[in-house]
């Protein structure tokens, strides 16, 4: 079952691949990965029309047709198997961690990881917290520029429920990094968690020794982020 599943919505792309826009779709990713050709808006019209025919896989085949889209060359299908993730992300179990660290240092660039580790992985760990410590001390301990980005940035839609000791903690670990990925991960962060706490962004960069641009990042919009009265608006 999916095996023919994920046969028949690899044929439903392949189909609609356009070889114009190609290359350009693979320059824009520095022509890493192969492309077929098919824009973000159209894709996820294919794909909404394909799930309406299809349906979605149950519980025991999602992760395996997520491996099987994974597995394909063009990054379509690896947009596709995120959104199939995303869909159906209450079926994620704590056994599901390990497929989405495979995912992520898998043809690993910024537009799977980043939505990988801010929406699938992050809420994945928001539902089971007791899950994090180990992760992050795993991720962190890698050594690899992926999954600690991951680390960084797993917490980005945490708000309030942010484990500020915990983000600090990589960062303060992670401020000498040459990685821009990793630099840019940092002030990202910062600049997300400013948006629920300003003043502790702030008090923290003047404690930390950042790169320019994570501190450039970092404070962007903490102005914005604080909250204002009437003699902040008189010129």
């Amino acid at each position: 079952m999916t095996l023919l599943y994920t046969q028949k919505l690899e044929a439903c792309l392949r189909d609609r691949g356009n070889r114009q826009i190609k290359p350009a779709m693979e320059a824009y990713q520095r022509n890493q990965f192969p492309f077929l050709g098919i824009r973000s808006p159209e894709l996820a019209v294919l794909l909404r029309a394909f799930w309406q025919e299809e349906g979605l896989p149950a519980a025991d085949e999602l992760l395996i047709v997520v491996a099987e889209l994974w597995a394909l060359p063009e990054r379509e299908y690896h947009y596709a198997a995120m959104q199939l993730l995303e869909k159906r992300r209450k079926l994620l179990t704590p056994q599901s961690l390990a497929l989405l660290e495979r995912l992520i240092v898998d043809k690993a660039w910024w537009d799977t990881v980043d939505l990988l580790a801010s929406q699938t992985v992050g809420g994945l760990l928001l539902r089971h917290p007791e899950l994090i410590d180990d992760a992050v001390a795993r991720w962190m301990a890698s050594g690899h520029m992926w999954l600690q980005r991951t680390a960084l940035l797993f917490q980005l839609k945490y708000k309030q429920r942010t484990d500020t000791e915990l983000l600090f903690d990589c960062i303060r670990r992670l401020a000498g990094s040459r990685e821009f990925f990793i630099r840019k991960a940092i002030g990202w962060a910062l600049r997300e968690y400013a948006k629920t706490d300003a003043a502790a962004v702030r008090a923290f960069v003047a404690s930390v020794e950042l790169s320019p641009l994570s501190v450039r990042e970092a404070l962007k919009r903490v102005a914005s982020a604080e909250p204002t009265n009437e003699l902040d608006n008189i010129g």
